[in-house]
């Protein structure tokens, strides 16, 4: 099948979908300017009665991580063959309906913010293990942790909290683009932390051998330093991997077509996002992913959050 027959058949089905479940009010937010998707996204904020960025209290007052509003909506999901460093798992692309607005951290999940929830719990690190500091962002802890961190804040702040799922991740993301990044066809080392020495245009090009545009920087970086994309989101793409809640399958095929959708039972594998600054960059676009073990512990893996918006 064709890419063309392909995404004339995921209109079909989502044209079927939305006529029997009413929601045919959800906008395509590739189809919207950027000024029409930020006031989409600031009405959003607004129905709630919280800014478009906002922090919850935590229960000493303090201020809970920042999180963005992300509107309801529409996107296509996963990558073609003719998007370059394009792999069988981001396929088939696809339409998803997020059928109701969600927050999501500004950015990753600091070692600060993290610090918090261990000195307030009997949570204890492993010795041995190689630790972030300040805002940077946190590393080395397992899925399971990350969860336990959750529910701590869901517990401080009386809000819900839990892990973005795939789709919530992509479509944050992306901020209604349809290209490789949320900005535009390609990414430099200014905008993204990759690995320097493998940067997307110079790979896409077949080059052997590349002079790093940046000074290779072989570890995190504070969280915020890169642009926002157009929902005002940091480190979608780059310096770690993020967790999220979804098993990791081979395929997009079996995927849920609109959340919130009911949990599948677990495997030992999830997926995770973002790409990082150990990869190339070819592995921080949108739609690219890929398998890490649930108890997995690595130092470029960390994780943001996702706040029920109720």
């Amino acid at each position: 099948m064709s890419d063309n027959d392909e995404t004339k058949l995921n209109l079909l089905i989502l044209m079927q979908y939305t006529e029997k479940s009413g929601s045919n009010a959800l906008p395509f937010i590739p189809d919207l300017s950027v000024v029409e998707r930020q006031t989409l996204q600031a009405r959003t904020a607004a129905s709630f009665a919280v800014d478009v960025q906002f922090c919850d209290r935590l229960q000493d007052g303090s201020h809970g991580p920042e999180l963005t509003v992300i509107p309801a909506g529409v996107f296509e999901m996963g990558s073609t063959e003719t998007e370059f460093g394009h792999r069988a798992d981001e396929a088939p692309i696809h339409y998803q309906q997020l059928l109701e607005p969600f927050a999501i951290g500004t950015v990753p999940i600091t070692a600060e913010q993290f610090e918090r929830f261990t000195d307030a719990t009997d949570w204890v690190w492993s010795w041995e293990l190689i630790r972030s500091e300040g805002r940077h962002p946190v590393i080395n802890i397992r899925h399971g942790h990350a969860e336990d961190f959750c529910r701590w804040l869901s517990d401080e702040t009386g809000h819900d909290y839990r892990l973005p799922n795939e789709a919530e991740w992509e479509y944050a993301c992306r901020a209604g683009s349809s290209e490789a990044f949320a900005f535009g066809d390609s990414v430099s080392c200014k905008n993204v932390h990759f690995r320097a020495a493998f940067p997307y245009d110079e790979e896409r090009q077949g080059k052997r051998f590349i002079l790093p545009k940046c000074a290779p920087i072989a570890k995190t970086i504070e969280v915020g330093q890169y642009p926002a994309n157009a929902w005002g989101l940091h480190d979608m793409h780059g310096n770690v991997w993020e967790m999220t809640s979804s098993n990791y399958s081979k395929s997009l095929a079996n995927l849920s077509r609109h959340h919130p959708a009911p949990p599948k039972r677990r495997n030992k594998w999830i997926a995770v996002r973002g790409g990082s600054w150990f990869d190339a960059a070819v592995f921080s676009r949108s739609a690219s992913r890929r398998p890490r073990l649930r108890d997995e512990l690595d130092v470029n893996l960390g994780f943001r959050v996702v706040r029920e918006l109720r």
